[in-house]
């Protein structure tokens, strides 16, 4: 694991000594990644997120950054209040990277995800058919999150912590079967590998990483096609007549973030390409700010977009 940490740096970092921050849980995913951290050279510095959502989160988190500091890294200790938006997992997500990116202080931060989670998160993406995006999971560098285990199975970074002799938190919420994500680890992907006689979290990963591989030049064709495409009145739909649809609708999001849409979704997308194409009609609303109804139009060859207060 030491080893996957140095290439990771070596790859997409600066190398040995570089200033990152590793975000950690206590649990034995991020301890073995911040013991490893500091083994391939790292200069560590340990965020903890206590989401104060459990009693005793905050004796968990000052142990987990004294366990940091016994390894040889700083630590830090960062309290965060969780809403409700989105669901408990969703909220407590957001509020962590939140918490994250601004305790950072422009350092690349490297978070402890396996290669159990990545098959996780295919899966999840798979069963929401929320397209190739969602299923291409995590890449291992999107500036500044770094994933340096996402080749390492879960289980040896429990090993890692056991050989180290490090006491490792077992969150509660990872065994509650209220949570997809803990019916999809403890229930459906050891069905799979059973049904399937193994291999399945790695092939997985494999698909992740080739999808990803695809995406990114699909996203290269599709930023091309919107400099044409987009102009300063609007989306310019002669200008994709002959583009594929996978590269049409990329131009359609670009375009929709671009006029305020902050995250378009696969339904907004489609009914503003159908609109492109001629073959839907009317208006589509398509969010952004919440003090303005922003919809869009089509006239003559041109999509624009019109804004009326609420």
């Amino acid at each position: 694991m030491t080893r996957a940490v140095a290439d990771f740096a070596a790859t997409h970092l600066d190398g040995p000594a570089t200033p990152v921050c590793v975000g950690l849980s206590g649990g034995p995913d991020s301890l073995a990644l911040t013991a490893c951290a500091v083994r391939a050279g790292l200069d560590v510095t340990a965020l903890v997120v206590d989401h104060g959502l459990q009693r005793g989160s905050a004796a968990v988190a000052a142990r987990a950054a004294d366990a940091a500091r016994r390894l040889g890294a700083q630590a830090r200790v960062l309290p965060v209040e969780v809403g409700s938006r989105g669901g408990l997992e969703a909220a407590a997500r957001a509020a962590r990277y939140e918490a994250l990116d601004a305790a950072r202080e422009g350092r690349p931060v490297l978070l402890g995800h396996t290669a159990d989670d990545q098959a996780e998160t295919v899966l999840l993406g798979l069963a929401r058919g929320s397209g190739a995006r969602s299923i291409a999971g995590m890449r291992p560098w999107r500036e500044p999150w770094g994933r340096p285990l996402l080749g390492v199975r879960r289980v040896r970074t429990l090993a890692v912590c056991t050989e180290l002799g490090l006491e490792v938190h077992h969150d509660p919420h990872n065994r509650d079967p209220r949570f997809t994500r803990v019916r999809l680890r403890s229930e459906v992907i050891p069905l799979l590998d059973d049904v399937l006689q193994g291999g399945v979290v790695d092939a997985l990963g494999r698909t992740a990483a080739a999808l990803q591989d695809d995406l990114d030049a699909l996203d290269g064709w599709a930023e091309a096609a919107a400099k044409v495409a987009i102009r300063p009145d609007g989306l310019d739909c002669v200008a994709l007549d002959d583009a594929p649809a996978a590269i049409r609708t990329r131009v359609v999001r670009l375009w929709l973030r671009e006029v305020g849409a902050t995250e378009p979704t696969q339904r907004v997308i489609a009914a503003v390409d159908r609109l492109v194409t001629g073959s839907g009609g009317g208006q589509v609303a398509i969010g952004g700010d919440p003090g303005v109804r922003s919809v869009v139009e089509r006239s003559g060859q041109t999509l624009t977009v019109r804004l009326t207060e609420r």
